[in-house]
């Protein structure tokens, strides 16, 4: 059974609170008693500090069998890096350099309840972007999801760079509380199953909470070779993966 089924994690929201960590027994949960009916994988968009951090340390790439970190630009199979790939190289520094400053223009001509640093956080493989800046509390963080939720910034932005970018070869995801990823087409968590697809699963069961269109769960939600689940909340994953298994 374990060789035969893999269950994808997404984190946020999934399998932790939004940027907050996992709880002990549900880590507990998916390590002694899930692991013994699966393969475990995790795929989440933030960079490998933050996953690590949020999964309890860096041994996560043991605990897991598969850790996809940047939608699976970086990732790891049984603690084992695999290859890595880039957004400059595939993209050029003339487009990101345009794209990052139309960027900063924008956010300079919105007035928010809040606005703290880190507005363009750079990755491997994708731009995020934060129009409350990403070093913004807790409070803070839930305080602009409100305000989001009622004034839609984050999807007026993205309605802008489209127009500003039209031909550019992005895809825009809204993840999270307070921003957006930015990658490119293709680059969704979708990546990384073509290194899962031909490990030999009968199943690969796709957990997130962002499945509806504009998610960054989305994509792999629906894609013909996963199963997608959509999620409330670590809560609601953990009693789904119950019933799933008779845990």
């Amino acid at each position: 059974m374990p060789g035969k089924i893999l269950c994808l994690f997404d984190v946020d929201g999934t399998l932790t609170k939004p940027r907050n960590n996992i709880d002990a027994s549900l880590e507990e949960f998916l390590q002694k008693k899930l692991k013994n009916k699966c393969t475990l994988a995790l795929v989440g968009g933030s960079d490998f500090k933050k996953i690590s951090e949020q999964m309890l340390g860096d041994d996560v790439i043991h605990r897991y069998n598969y850790v996809f970190t940047e939608n699976g630009l970086v990732w790891f199979k049984n603690g084992i890096e695999g290859d890595r790939q880039n957004i400059v190289k595939h993209m050029g520094e003339e487009n990101i350099q345009k794209f990052i400053n139309y960027c900063l223009e924008y956010l300079s001509k919105i007035t928010l309840p809040v606005k703290r640093g880190t507005f363009v956080e750079f990755r491997s493989g994708m731009l995020n972007i934060s129009p409350i800046g990403r070093s913004c509390s807790q409070s803070e963080r839930d305080q602009f999801e409100k305000y989001d939720k009622e004034h839609n910034i984050r999807e007026k932005m993205i309605d802008a760079l489209k127009k500003q970018f039209p031909d550019i070869g992005f895809t825009y995801s809204i993840g999270g509380q307070i921003s957006f990823d930015v990658f490119p087409n293709g680059w969704d968590k979708t990546f990384c199953l073509r290194y899962l697809e031909n490990e030999g699963f009968d199943e690969i069961h796709f957990f997130g909470d962002k499945t509806s269109a504009g998610g960054n769960d989305f994509e792999i939600f629906n894609d013909s070779r996963t199963v997608g689940h959509t999620v409330t909340s670590p809560e609601d994953t953990r009693k789904q993966l119950e019933k799933m298994f008779n845990l």
